[in-house]
């Protein structure tokens, strides 16, 4: 006995009830000999009212609970983009037998007949069949939608264009358990109640989405289940989950999964990392196996990423490429990711040195390399010999152990002898070194950690615990010897220690090269979720050679590096390097006398520190002896990396190093040094008429260039070098990184509109930074593009009323604030104030009148507040977004907060 398919309702939000239709299949496996009435949305008919030409067919499966509704948008989106001239992609969107609307088997032992997962993909294939489905072919899956559209693609490669998949999965790792709420559904005698005789599983996937989904479309999902014998297919489903090698779909799902390694096609993979069942441990499965895919996490989403975030513009702005650079390409596939997937620069190998051939060179050398100034005792020097012999036995240890080339390995060590050692051995075996810093925070931490999915992680006793809390994945090794029990519970497989013994008997593997990546860094988080930036070998050594360059130095110059990215370079730029005694995850608690002492300790003669340590150490500076001062007088060249800082702090720190050229060079983690201006350029460029911060003029070969706004605040302007035009800025260089970790339409997004550029063979990046050049090609910063204020007489960036601003003796820092809608916002100074306010308010009379006079622009109010909210790498990006929403609520009249 069967229910027959139907028509869904046609007032469910969002779906286009013309794309709805019936389709009769002949039915094979368990279906042989019977016809099966499928539903299904098909853009068709829709498609040949616009005539346009269709470039191919995107095949949609859904997962349990859900149904063809997932795919509402793409079909919708599919046939505007048509009807706008953009590429034509049928959409054909299953309900797979026994859900959604599709026919239903009702067996005298209860509802619905299994279908195991080999049948359920001879199932698709049957449909395509019925449905005279020919290439090319694009399948798009999600959850186990995203198994049975890849067992499809496995077995039709001669129709194939490229796959795409949302949250889903194709390999459970032996001898871990599957997901919490899996094994809930699955227990003894819940089964069947909470899948089939409820609706608690599909009411508990319909919570998983953030935000929240409406009303109407949870009623949309629930339209085909209205009773148990409607459910049978969602306990079907989960009855079928392969939980270990006896399952009757286990040996389905590993033929799947060996097939989808030997996909050369074009491959897209769009994540929800909140998602509580197919976690971010699923992607990086899918990544191992298909490693030319384009990958985007969005962040903050969940399990239904579809009804989340923006998933059909982004599948079919993926395809563009495919249609109109290669027209011929879908129909016969193309292979490492084809032209989908962008180029990621070359660097000749003939002029590569790795970063690692200082150390090979200065193996016997017993002059010190590092010195270690982290605590009260004697400062920790190491030689090059030792450096090198460390090195090259943690490196050997380490591929003995099974690390390859390509693995991640997180490094969750403080700056110092065993952070270099380690980095430098990754480096050489290839693997890629994960570098997240603790001024993220415990929460960007573990977004960064989990995001990244290292395979190995390093770490001290704090950071091994936070990972055992937390739950970071990797094989865990401890930087110390640790008691049995501590290393148990900490789940460390074994120490550093463990690894050196193993090396000193084992080879080293081939070097990398110049083209394979090397680490992922990652952002300050100041502008949102922190980001992983990649960088290859190749740019990593571009970047010392260009710091060498630039600041001249040689094996006797001697670094202080207060900065943790250049605290590595020591070894790198074969010059020995001193940390000083800090804490690394608080810049601030770092003082003028541990960088004097670190200078007398390293004779050092350039010293790099971050803009959040300056400011306390020209507040310590009374406690230098005459020792240190004199230290501090053979320093040549002081170095603030991180973050632009003005011409007065510069000169306050002058006075500690009377006879150093102060540098304050501009940069991101994306390209560590674009510019650099010092500080007797800073005192020329304040008499010009320029707005905003100057940074100087390009580095060696970098290049710079400014896309201009339009009238909403929009960078999309040819990107030029004409002076004085206010926009995004824009810069090349050969150290500019390769791109960032799994977050696809970020990278497009920042090489967007630069292809003319890249006709050299350069490589370009939007920075998000906004600002102008000079005459004299000298950059000036003016704000972040996502906080240029878009007024009724046009944008307005914040950096020159805030300089004004904070020329008001009461003011110690300002940021200015846009609030009000689009096109007519208004401006709104947020300030410090000396002495510092002990509240959030307006400010008084006085004060406001002062500010307004300071400046050109109207503002329509003035707040105080105790301080303004910044990062902790630089304590000095400001977090304008969120102090803008502050404001806005604050001055709609709202209990009045800290921002």
């Amino acid at each position: 006995m069967t229910q027959a398919a139907s028509l869904p309702p046609h007032d469910l939000p969002g779906l286009d009830p013309r794309f709805s239709r019936i389709v009769g299949v002949r039915g094979r496996g368990l279906d042989e000999g019977v016809t099966r009435e499928w539903h299904c949305l098909d853009t068709a008919d829709a498609l040949a009212e616009t005539g346009a030409h269709v470039a191919g067919t995107i095949l949609a499966v859904h997962g349990n609970p859900t149904w063809s509704y997932l795919w509402r948008s793409i079909a919708a989106e599919s046939v505007q983009a048509a009807v706008g001239g953009q590429p034509a992609w049928r959409v054909v969107a299953v309900d797979q037998l026994e859900m959604g609307f599709s026919e239903r088997t009702v067996l005298s032992s209860g509802p619905g007949l299994y279908r195991p997962l080999a049948q359920r993909v001879v199932d698709l294939a049957a449909f395509t069949d019925a449905l005279g489905l020919d290439g090319p072919v694009v399948t798009l899956g999600h959850d186990w939608g995203g198994v049975v559209s890849l067992g499809w693609a496995v077995d039709h490669p001669e129709q194939l264009a490229a796959v795409a998949l949302l949250n889903t999965a194709v390999h459970h790792p032996e001898g871990v358990p599957i997901p919490a709420p899996l094994r809930l559904a699955r227990a003894r005698g819940l089964l069947s109640a909470a899948t089939v005789a409820t609706t608690g599983f599909l009411d508990t996937t319909l919570t998983l989405a953030s935000p929240p989904l409406p009303a109407d479309v949870k009623a949309a999902y629930r339209a085909p289940y209205g009773s148990a014998d409607r459910r049978g297919g969602i306990g079907g489903f989960v009855a079928d989950i392969p939980v270990d090698a006896q399952h009757e779909s286990f040996a389905e799902l590993e033929r799947i999964s060996t097939g989808v390694a030997r996909l050369e096609v074009p491959a897209l993979l769009l994540w929800g990392p909140k998602d509580p069942v197919f976690t971010d441990r699923y992607l990086d499965d899918l990544v191992d196996r298909l490693p030319h895919a384009d990958v985007h996490r969005f962040e903050g989403a969940s399990h239904l990423v579809a009804e989340e975030r923006p998933y059909a513009a982004t599948v079919l702005e993926w395809l563009r490429p495919l249609v109109e650079e290669q027209p011929e390409a879908a129909s016969r596939g193309l292979g490492s990711g084809g032209a989908l997937s962008a180029p990621s620069g070359s660097t000749n190998t003939q002029d590569h040195v790795p970063l690692w051939r200082g150390l090979d060179e200065r193996a016997d050398d017993d002059d010190v390399a590092i010195i270690d100034m982290a605590g009260s005792g004697e400062p920790r020097r190491v030689s090059w010999r030792q450096l090198e012999t460390q090195t090259s036995r943690i490196a050997a240890g380490l591929h003995a152990m099974g690390v390859q080339q390509g693995d991640r390995v997180s490094l969750l060590l403080q700056p110092g002898p065993t952070l270099t050692a380690v980095l430098y051995a990754c480096l050489r075996i290839g693997a890629v070194v994960v570098v997240a810093d603790a001024g993220l925070g415990v929460k960007g931490l573990t977004r960064a950690v989990r995001g990244s999915w290292p395979d190995v992680i390093i770490g001290e006793r704090l950071g091994l615990t936070a990972a055992r809390a937390l739950g970071w994945p990797g094989l865990r090794i401890s930087a110390e010897r640790l008691p049995r029990i501590a290393a148990t519970a900490l789940g460390v497989a074994c120490s550093l220690r463990d690894v050196v013994a193993l090396g000193k008997e084992s080879p080293l593997p081939p070097e990398p090269g110049p083209a394979d990546d090397a680490a992922i860094l990652f952002t300050s988080g100041s502008t949102g979720p922190a980001k992983g930036v990649v960088y290859t070998h190749g740019q990593l050594s571009a970047l010392r050679d260009v710091l060498a360059a630039h600041l001249q130095i040689t094996p006797d110059s001697g670094l202080v590096t207060g900065f943790a990215p250049f605290a590595l370079l020591g070894p790198a730029l074969g010059t020995r390097s001193a940390t000083p005694d800090m804490d690394v995850s608080s810049p601030r608690t770092l003082t003028a006398s541990a960088v004097a002492a670190a200078v007398r300790a390293s004779d050092a003669g350039i010293v790099f520190l971050s803009p959040a340590a300056i400011l306390n150490v020209v507040a310590t500076a009374d406690a230098l002896t005459a020792a240190d001062q004199a230290a501090l007088m053979r320093v040549r060249a002081f170095l603030s990396a991180g973050a632009p800082i003005g011409a007065s702090l510069l000169q306050a720190v002058a006075k500690l190093m009377p006879n150093a050229t102060p540098h304050t060079p501009y940069g991101m983690t994306e390209c560590l040094l674009v510019t650099d201006v010092t500080l007797d350029e800073l005192l020329v460029a304040a008499d010009a008429a320029d707005a905003g911060v100057c940074v100087g003029a390009p580095i060696g070969s970098n290049r710079v260039l400014v896309s201009a706004l339009d009238a909403d605040g929009r960078a999309t302007g040819a990107p030029s070098a004409q002076p004085g035009v206010l926009g995004e800025i824009v810069i090349s260089a050969p150290h500019l990184k390769s791109h960032y970790d799994r977050l696809h339409l970020t990278d497009q997004a920042a090489t967007r509109e630069t292809e003319a550029l890249a006709a050299d063979g350069s490589r370009w990046h939007r920075t998000g930074d906004v600002g102008h050049l000079d005459a004299d090609g000298r950059v000036w910063v003016e704000g972040r593009i996502q906080h240029v204020i878009v007024t009724a007489d046009g944008p307005i960036a914040p950096v020159e009323a805030e300089q004004a601003i904070e020329a008001v003796d009461a003011v110690r820092r300002a940021a200015v604030v846009g609030i009000g809608p689009h096109r007519l916002r208004q401006a709104v100074a947020v300030v410090e104030t000396v002495p510092a306010s002990r509240r959030s308010a307006l400010a008084d009379p006085e004060l406001t009148a002062a500010v307004r006079a300071s400046t050109e622009q109207s503002l329509a109010a003035v707040l105080v507040v105790p301080q303004l909210p910044t990062d902790v790498r630089h304590n000095s990006k400001i977090d304008r977004s969120r102090l803008s929403a502050w404001a806005e609520r604050t001055l709609a009249g709202e209990m009045v907060s800290a921002p």
